[in-house]
């Protein structure tokens, strides 16, 4: 590989020749080879748009020249369409703040943006310093929670529409399953009627929920922290800077973004970003619970529940012919058990900031890019591969209920609870119905044994012996 020779404030760095970052990059690259993962895209993109943001206001302000914004601003735009994404290099666990990241972003803007005015890569002089132009009025301390925010934002649609799908998808299975009446279980135990519909329902209402939540959260990153530069003071900001980078970010990127009403809180505190990892983790509880009962609920086949059908996207085993698995659900489990973990270590990097600065910024930037990803991911391939194409084995299902003596309960109101658990007690030892048992002993006609058993009516709640009934 060949090389050239870059400049910092430590001296001089070996760079490889065609590489747009420099110095402090390969620094970083050299001091921190721990995980071979870079940056997510949402973090480039997020940073390099406040650079872009940056150029624009500094000019504006008479801060910078034209030609330099112009130029810095022409080669943000090209990393924001998804050139020289190869250029960003810096492992997400590196030197504390983001310094590492910062500087990789300012470096790559810099030299395309030198290259841009005719200067090469490996120019002694370049008209476009990283330091000075590319990062004027700014601080790792202010662009890295802002981008994290920002990066955050970006993502939130897709996130938000996923979470939708997966939800109106289930919406339409409870429609389905309305008229498959099935016997309830609770403790894992057989109770009254419930309609497999209702089940469905209730998924696609605590995914929608979730989900609200998630905005919820999402709008408390809206507040903006940037101008607060090193510690909050906004030392070496003009005074209009923050307001006028606020404005400059809502264009140029059409979001309803705020000014910040305290930017040394803006600074200090991860709990936006810890608050929005936690609505997330909060919809992975949800889903691991509903991945869990799509399992159970389709376990067997012949040995198991098997009231529904999941679709057979793969062989199960490489021993066993014929054995199909949940693996859609197994996969949605071990991403929601990630998500989870990723959870924890932004709530133990947000509540290790010290006085002016979290310099646990860029593992919690990592980990909630990283959590979007794969919730955004999983919740897609769970809706389309598996949701969308499950059967409801509605045979199964009436055949459970059929052998459910806890359909006594609806008798409660007339024959009363002890009368109620000794039939039931009975019908579970001599393998009868319940009907066939009370009407045995003379508590109801079978016509009215009939009239108070009728398993939809049970899943519609009342008082069933209400209007009439036996002794």
């Amino acid at each position: 590989m060949s090389y050239r020779i870059e400049k910092d404030s430590l001296g001089e760095m070996q760079v490889p020749a065609d590489a747009y970052y420099g110095a402090q990059t390969q620094r970083a690259v050299l001091n921190f080879p721990i995980s071979g993962m870079r940056p997510y895209p949402a973090f480039v993109w997020s940073m390099v748009t406040i650079k872009r943001a940056a150029a624009d206001v500094n000019r504006d302000l008479g801060l910078l020249d034209s030609k330099l914004a112009d130029a810095i601003i022409a080669a943000c735009e090209e990393i924001v369409a998804g050139k020289l994404a190869s250029q960003f290099v810096v492992d997400p666990f590196q030197a504390g703040a983001g310094t590492s990241h910062n500087m990789n972003i300012n470096e790559v803007i810099a030299n395309r943006a030198s290259e841009i005015m005719g200067a090469p890569l490996d120019a002694p002089k370049k008209p476009v310093s990283p330091n000075d132009h590319v990062n004027m009025a700014q601080s790792t301390n202010d662009t890295i929670p802002t981008s994290i925010r920002l990066g955050c934002l970006w993502r939130l649609p897709e996130l938000l529409d996923a979470v939708n799908n997966l939800s109106a998808a289930l919406g339409v299975k409870a429609v389905e399953f309305d008229d498959v009446v099935k016997s309830g279980r609770t403790h894992l135990q057989d109770a009254v009627p419930v309609r497999l519909g209702q089940e469905f329902g209730a998924y696609s209402k605590a995914i929608a929920r979730d989900g609200e939540r998630i905005a919820r959260a999402g709008d408390m990153l809206r507040r903006m922290p940037i101008g607060g530069t090193a510690t909050g003071t906004g030392l070496n900001a003009h005074p209009e800077y923050h307001a006028r980078m606020v404005k400059r970010l809502s264009e140029l990127l059409d979001q309803p973004l705020q000014e910040s009403d305290n930017l040394f809180e803006g600074m200090q505190s991860m709990a936006d970003m810890a608050d929005f990892s936690a609505s997330i983790r909060t919809l992975a509880i949800t889903l691991v619970r509903v991945a869990n009962d799509f399992r159970m609920l389709s376990s067997g086949p012949s040995t198991g529940l098997d009231e529904i059908r999941l679709p057979a996207v793969q062989p199960g085993s490489s021993i066993m012919p014929g054995k199909v698995n949940p693996v859609l659900a197994e996969m949605l489990n071990m991403t929601c058990f990630h998500v989870q973990g990723n959870d924890h270590a932004v709530a133990l990097a947000a509540q290790a900031g010290q006085l002016e600065l979290n310099v646990m910024m860029p593992i919690i930037a990592h980990n909630l890019f990283e959590m979007m990803q794969v919730m955004i991911g999983a919740m897609n391939a769970f809706t389309t591969k598996c949701v969308v194409g499950l059967k409801a084995n509605r045979e199964k299902a009436f055949g459970w209920l059929a052998k459910n003596a806890i359909l006594v309960t609806a008798l409660n109101p007339v024959i009363g609870y002890l009368n109620g658990a000794a039939i039931a007690k009975e019908a579970m030892a001599t393998n009868r119905t319940i009907k066939e048992v009370v009407v045995e002993k003379g508590l109801l006609t079978a016509e009215e044994a009939d009239r108070l058993l009728d398993v939809r009516k049970m899943t519609e709640g009342g008082i069933q012996g209400s209007g009439g009934g036996g002794g």
